[in-house]
């Protein structure tokens, strides 16, 4: 990738990053749920698996390049069904008796959360596509990408964590609307998957 583009990457790493998603709507919601501690736990969980589907992407860029144009489309809709089937389980869960609470979210429930985020699959993707790719087809290039944008998602993650964390106790009596805002929040992310831009 030539200098000149990496104002343009790091933008488009950070917009990607901190924008509303399945990992950044589930950390502020444990956070504003379960506090801190059980958020980081499951923290640790987004960030390895954020790893992992970097690293997928990594491979995936390097052995198929261009013929996974053929799939982000069909990506985008898999990723909003999942986007609403998340959605849907957030007001679900807001509508049993307060104290019915689930145990909080851990390591695992993160690492599915990424392992499964449509959101960081075309993001990795997208990345390494058009600002690797187009200038070089090294492995060790892509790899140096892959490396780094883990860095990326998780620490928007945490933005998002200590946020909820710092709104907990003011959220407390409204458990309702922030489970239907971010319903809301996570449907719109599902329809803007798919809707023509």
């Amino acid at each position: 990738m030539p200098l000149s583009l990496l104002p343009s990457f790091l933008l488009y790493c950070y917009v990607g990053a901190i924008t509303p998603g399945p990992a950044n709507l589930c950390s502020l919601s444990t956070a504003l749920r379960y506090g801190r501690g059980p958020a980081l736990r499951q923290w640790r969980g987004l960030f390895t698996g954020f790893f992992l589907v970097s690293m997928g992407a990594v491979l995936a860029t390097y052995f198929l390049g261009a013929v996974l144009d053929r799939y982000v489309g069909f990506l985008s809709w898999v990723g909003a069904g999942y986007l609403f089937w998340m959605a849907f389980h957030t007001l679900r869960s807001s509508s049993g008796p307060e104290g019915s609470a689930p145990d909080a979210p851990g390591f695992w429930t993160g690492l599915l959360v990424q392992l499964t985020n449509v959101k960081v699959m075309i993001f990795c993707l997208m990345a390494l596509a058009s600002y690797i790719l187009p200038y070089t087809r090294s492995f060790w290039a892509l790899l140096a990408a892959g490396l780094f944008l883990p860095f990326t998602g998780p620490l928007a993650n945490l933005v998002w964590l200590f946020a909820g964390a710092a709104l907990q106790k003011l959220f407390a009596n409204h458990r309702k609307a922030v489970d239907y805002g971010c319903a809301a929040a996570l449907a719109l992310c599902g329809v803007s998957l798919v809707l023509p831009h």
